[in-house]
């Protein structure tokens, strides 16, 4: 059963924004709750430890190299397969219970709770401050009132968590290189993307004005398989989207030619990936949310991905991760943790693969761990995931690895592969003049 927030939060779900708490309510962050908002205290049975800051870096890490697990010596609790999966019901999404019951292969590893996510203390501070300021404007499709932090730590409704999702802190700037697989019949095909984020809203120092509606700004250039190669796209990603719409542009080798893409949003796919996945799915959930109706269920104690380091070790062959049905389970760690439900249903006279979503979140970072997705007839079609690992030289937690299994094609689609690349530099030099349309044709 949802474990609800209190009275007063259930009178709030279906409203559509409050603007800001006041100084009683907020005082509670860094006190009972953590900074971003999180339940300090552990669980009464014990299987959910108090919040103690988040993890520390293992004694020799450097930056620069695959991030050590430093929870490599926790004995597995138990294993949850098909055989067991009455036992484990109430603590899975259903994506996942799907997933357990369409492959006797596939298992779950269920390790110690580690609450291992952190932040930089200005990110703490700056959510202290949205906290009593941020508000829900446009319908919802924009914020007022916040930068840099999460806009409403303590949440009134499900559209306020989702926003928390979508603006929480990722670094500043990022140089990454992995690759995606999409597997149909049991088939990876691999692409290998060097990519290039310059956050606007996390930067430090940043103010409302300063955003001037712009969340991000970001770009590829594929450069692995060569049939593909010198492809490249440059994305300007608004916050309110209604308001001002995302911009995105592709080059293509074949005629050295930049084009202005019509639609990089909601139900339009991803360029590159068989159809499997849609624009919207990216980071697990990205963009406007005026095309789904949003409905905060409570928090409820779930078993998610977390601590994903054993994924993430340098070294690894992909074709050791991505397995012909599913990810290899034996390089996955489940824990238990709360998470915040919340439900999306596609409001009337738009279209979407997925007529319904419902997302849990991660209480400590406020990132989506997983997503049940049913299309217009209520029939579950797919599940998404990610990953997490703590990346201790920003700090920041987030997704390693990202994957969406589609139950009706048995297929599946995996992002974030990095074990035989670079490991992420969050220190390399961009602004947005590297965002440009110009600056794609420059760099091919």
């Amino acid at each position: 059963m949802y474990r609800t927030i209190g009275v007063l939060l259930l009178a709030a779900v279906a409203a559509q924004a409050q603007a800001g708490l006041d100084e009683a309510r907020a005082a509670r962050l860094g006190s009972d709750l953590t900074p971003l908002g999180a339940e300090r205290a552990g669980n009464a049975t014990g299987t959910i430890p108090a919040w103690s800051g988040g993890v520390q870096p293992p004694l020799g890490y450097r930056p620069g190299v695959h991030h050590p697990d430093p929870f490599a010596n926790d004995p597995m609790l138990y294993r949850v397969d098909r055989n067991s999966l009455a036992q484990y019901s109430a603590l899975l999404p259903d994506g996942l219970k799907a997933l357990l019951e369409k492959h006797p292969d596939y298992y779950l590893r269920v390790f110690p709770t580690r609450r291992s996510a952190a932040a930089p203390e200005r990110i703490y501070q700056a959510t202290r401050r949205n906290a009593t300021g941020a508000e829900l404007i446009a319908n919802g499709n924009g914020i007022r009132g916040a930068s840099a932090g999460i806009p409403f730590p303590i949440p009134q409704s499900g559209l306020e968590v989702i926003w928390n999702h979508i603006l929480h802190y990722r670094g500043e700037q990022t140089h990454i290189v992995n690759s995606q697989a999409v597997v149909i019949g049991g088939k990876p095909t691999y692409i290998t993307r060097d990519r290039h984020i310059f956050y606007v809203y996390n930067r430090e120092g940043v103010t409302q004005e300063d955003l001037n509606n712009t969340l991000l700004y970001y770009k590829y250039r594929v450069t692995a398989p060569s049939r593909l190669s010198g492809t490249a796209l440059v994305v300007e990603d608004t916050l309110d989207q209604v308001l001002s719409t995302r911009k995105a542009w592709r080059y293509s080798p074949d005629d050295r030619r930049v084009r202005r893409m019509p639609s990089l949003a909601y139900e339009s796919l991803q360029p590159d990936t068989s159809g499997l996945a849609t624009a919207d799915v990216v980071d697990v959930y990205n963009g406007a949310p005026d095309r789904y109706e949003w409905n905060l269920l409570g928090k409820r104690e779930m078993l998610v991905p977390y601590n994903s380091y054993a994924v993430h070790q340098k070294g690894i062959p992909y074709e050791t991760i991505v397995r012909p049905q599913t990810l290899n389970p034996e390089l996955l760690r489940y824990e238990l943790h709360r998470v915040w439900v919340v439900d999306a249903d596609l409001r009337v006279s738009f279209n979407h693969p997925y007529h319904k979503r419902r997302f849990y979140i991660d209480e400590d970072s406020w990132q989506i761990l997983a997503v049940d997705l049913y299309n217009g007839r209520g029939e579950l079609v797919g599940l998404q995931e990610s990953h997490p690992i703590s990346y201790y030289e920003v700090p920041m937690f987030n997704s390693t690895l990202e994957t969406l299994y589609d139950f009706k094609g048995g297929n599946y689609f995996v992002d974030g592969l990095d074990n035989n690349e670079p490991m992420y530099d969050f220190d390399v030099r961009l602004t947005p003049r590297d965002f440009t349309p110009q600056a794609l044709r420059r760099g091919n």
